[in-house]
């Protein structure tokens, strides 16, 4: 990853961890929502420009540059033990799950039952598992890769196998903005890649919109969860019906 690139990501992060949308920031900078995002997606940014975001975010341009020199390769994954922590108490796995959508502190107090003692507590023993580096006011950034993944077949899989998968495919996909779909195709491997990536980057999608919904009001927002997965699979009774082979 360039310079520029990590520079970007590390900007990204300090929004999240302030709160601070792509139109509160072009309204800061009397800027269109659409020139702040191709100024970060472009990754075109003077000194001038990155110094009056870092101002506007409320952070050192110093730190945001340090943060930067100093950005080393996180993990893709946690360790099989970290795992195992996360599943032993459902709490600390849904503040986990929360800190990987990007939801600040407050968002997640005003959702659940959790008091702000024992979301901090959470964020603690989730800096100590190395999921994220909890920093002051309660702020934090991920200290896995956008790449994260959770083990296969490791200890989060098996949660999700054994009380996510049936409540979650038992609703209709019904209801104002559900759906659901089931895609076939034949791939190289190249191409599942790339495939790999795009959903990567529409769940980095999930939690930019996550944010910037942030200005409604509660009654104005609901909770969605997008599920996806890719694997070399096909279903039993389907492979039943291939044509056999001379």
């Amino acid at each position: 990853m360039s310079s520029p690139e990590v520079i970007i990501q590390v900007l990204r992060s300090e929004m999240r961890a302030a709160g601070v949308t792509y139109k509160q920031l072009a309204q800061r900078l009397d800027m269109s929502e659409s020139s702040i995002k191709r100024v970060f997606s472009q990754g075109d940014m003077s000194l001038t420009r990155l110094e009056q975001i870092c101002k506007s975010v409320g952070v050192a341009m110093e730190d945001v540059l340090r943060q930067s020199a100093d950005a080393t390769p996180h993990a893709d994954t946690l360790t099989l033990d970290q795992e195992k922590s996360l599943v032993q108490d459902p709490k600390l796995l849904l503040v986990a799950i929360c800190c990987l959508g990007h939801w600040s502190l407050e968002q997640i107090i005003e959702v659940y039952d959790i008091s702000e003692t024992e979301c901090i507590r959470y964020l603690v023993k989730l800096d100590r598992l190395e999921l994220i580096e909890l920093k002051a006011m309660n702020r934090y950034r991920m200290r896995v890769s956008i790449a994260f993944r959770w083990l296969a077949d490791g200890p989060v899989q098996q949660f999700f196998r054994k009380y996510v998968v049936d409540d979650y495919f038992g609703g209709r996909f019904d209801g104002a903005g559900e759906t659901l779909l089931c895609v076939h195709g034949r791939l190289s491997n190249p191409s599942a890649q790339e495939l790999v990536q795009k959903i990567r980057q529409l769940a980095a999608e999930l939690a930019r919109l996550h944010q910037d919904d942030q200005r409604l009001l509660p009654a104005e927002r609901d909770g969605f969860t997008l599920l996806l997965g890719l694997r070399s699979w096909e279903f039993a009774q389907f492979t039943a019906m291939r044509r056999n082979k001379m």
